[in-house]
């Protein structure tokens, strides 16, 4: 009996840190097929479907298409991660993923908010102006982490010209927020709103900063057309 409520209790703890389930961070499964094809493309998405079912198919492929155009520029280090957030979902929903490529692994699933002029339950307006208190869309790469007014706090690259290019002057960060907790949704049916950071409940900030802090790529999607049709990073 002890042991059955020492294993509910992992499930639940799990759960409210945002990490994967069922336990894709603890299992290895790297994809053998050549970097930057079209094989190595399908085969990741295949894996990192079969572990978070709950991205959208689109999401994914255009995420790991900017991440190879990444790669191949040499904006990225050697670590394979990849951090999606899919802008399309509501708050209440877990939109935002750590993938870890290499032994295709899906690290977290938890979270995030948009800000607080992107829209209410869900986004729907996004910029790239100093002031706004709205979310950016596009391709970002991680800077370095630091302790600021939200705490512990990373800084974010915008790798996009009037896309995101003013992130990291706009202090785009991801930190943790008591605001960003599931415990909102219970109450209010929705996360509350940043002034445009993508923020995270507090307990989770420190272990996913730390994951994917200096040079580790991030996508925020958004069905946005001038994006999606401009992109540099989303040419298959």
């Amino acid at each position: 009996m002890k042991k059955t409520y020492k294993v509910l209790f992992l499930i639940s703890l799990i759960g409210l840190l945002g990490l994967s389930w069922p336990f894709g961070w603890l299992l290895s499964n790297p994809n053998k097929e050549p970097f930057g094809t079209n094989a190595w493309l399908q085969k990741q998405m295949q894996i990192l479907q079969s572990q978070a079912d709950n991205i959208n198919t689109q999401v994914l492929r255009l995420s790991l298409i900017a991440y190879m155009n990444a790669k191949k520029k040499g904006v990225t280090n050697k670590r394979e991660l990849l951090t999606v957030i899919d802008y399309s979902k509501p708050s209440s929903e877990r939109r935002l993923w750590v993938f870890d490529l290499k032994n295709g692994r899906t690290l977290f699933n938890t979270w995030v908010t948009h800000g607080k002029n992107s829209g209410d339950v869900k986004a729907y307006s996004f910029s790239n102006t100093n002031g706004s208190l709205k979310s950016s869309i596009g391709v970002f790469v991680t800077d370095s982490s630091y302790m600021g007014g939200n705490g512990y706090s990373l800084r974010l690259r915008g790798l996009e010209r009037g896309i995101n290019d003013n992130a990291y002057s706009r202090d785009i960060v991801v930190h943790g927020a008591w605001y960003a907790n599931p415990d909102n949704i219970k109450k209010y049916g929705q996360l509350g709103r940043s002034w445009g950071c993508p923020a995270v409940g507090k307990e989770l900030a420190r272990p996913l900063i730390d994951t994917i802090k200096e040079d580790t790529l991030l996508v925020a999607y958004y069905p946005d057309r001038t994006w999606l049709a401009r992109s540099p990073f989303l040419v298959a």
